[in-house]
């Protein structure tokens, strides 16, 4: 299969894999952000999907086969997240054209379906791990739930067919996202080495002995594009990691190991790096400096709260991907390799030593 795509969110970490591996496999890809970069293979297409008419004009010429919702927007409470990004899919949805044949709409979210959203983020009553779809949703307000009856509603509407992706942390570069767990563990460990400071688990135990899962932002590239190729992926909401499972206590002397570093001893007590990193910037302005770094702003490279959030939970957290397997879709990312590919890209850009 390939066709039109729309790209939504083509800046972001899950958007430019996306983007990237369409353009590969012979679609014609628009790419769409509101400060659009360039990507070999992407049509660049800016618009603020905040901004109703303005979305809608940029969307007039374009006539997707599938479109890919990779984007959201952070906001102070849960209540301004649901208007907010709600808002953002249904002038999204209601601004593209009429549909001139078949289209698929996929929708990227993650796990606080399961988890529930930052205010309420693993409280209350959870479901057991590993999470399964059937488990459905809680018993609380979502953005992630606003984002699908959006998309739901608009189906029902227009007639396309839908998928929801439900990836665990994803791994992937992207200058300037908000949710970036490798690159804040490749700036950290920059840090640490630059300094002589310990490469400190900043995590809760749970996290640290317990069994965990991730997403390559490639994995659900491949994911997406499987769920729109395969009829009998339609209109269903998948779960989406790399297919392995891991420790902390394990994964992080392979991550300092790949920076040459000593991994600090764990005693238990949490020391999040949003504190270990808060006096960080000027420091890192000197590497940048002295190396010749493409990005000397270390808030555009790292996100310590959103890599404490994840490290920070007090439970086991892993996810089950038998329905995707059961309806064909084989692929398998080593977690590790996905660090490693990552840091290595970082490396080559220039974005760490």
């Amino acid at each position: 299969m390939a066709g039109t795509a729309l790209v939504v969110g083509a800046s972001g970490i899950v958007g430019s894999a996306t983007a990237a591996l369409l353009a590969e496999q012979g679609w014609t890809v628009h790419g769409l952000a509101r400060r659009p970069g360039s990507q070999p293979g992407v049509l660049p297409l800016a618009a603020d999907l905040l901004d109703a008419a303005g979305t809608k004009a940029a969307l007039s010429q374009v006539q997707p086969d599938a479109v890919f919702i990779t984007t959201w927007l952070r906001q102070d409470s849960e209540a301004e997240n649901i208007r907010v990004n709600a808002g953002m899919v249904r002038n999204l949805l209601d601004g593209l054209p009429a549909p001139n044949g078949p289209r698929h709409v996929a929708l990227v979210t993650g796990l606080k379906h399961y988890l529930g959203p930052f205010e309420a983020y693993g409280k209350g009553t959870l479901p057991q791990t590993p999470f399964r779809e059937e488990q459905g949703r809680l018993d609380v307000e979502n953005f992630y739930y606003a984002q699908e009856d959006e998309v739901f509603a608009a189906a029902a509407r227009d007639g396309f067919t839908w998928s929801v992706h439900r990836p665990h942390t994803v791994i992937g570069k992207a200058v300037g996202n908000a949710m970036n767990m490798g690159t804040t563990l490749a700036a950290y460990a920059t840090l640490c080495r630059e300094t002589g400071r310990p490469f400190r688990f900043p995590g809760h135990q749970a996290q640290w002995s317990g069994l965990t899962d991730m997403t390559d932002a490639r994995q659900l590239a491949r994911h997406l594009l499987w769920a729109a190729a395969t009829p009998a992926a339609h209109d269903e909401a998948f779960n989406v990691v790399n297919g392995d499972i891991f420790r902390w206590q394990w994964m992080w002397g392979q991550i300092a190991a790949w920076f040459g570093l000593e991994p600090a001893p764990f005693d238990g007590s949490m020391t999040p790096l949003a504190e270990q990193m808060a006096d960080d910037a000027p420091v890192w302005r000197r590497i940048a400096e002295r190396e010749g770094l493409a990005e000397p702003d270390l808030d555009r490279l790292s996100s310590p709260w959103h890599t404490d959030a994840d490290l920070g939970r007090p439970l086991e957290v892993v996810t089950d991907m038998s329905k995707s397997r059961r309806l064909g879709f084989t692929a398998y990312q080593p977690t590790d390799d996905a660090f490693f590919d990552l840091f290595g890209q970082l490396r080559a850009d220039r974005l760490i030593p």
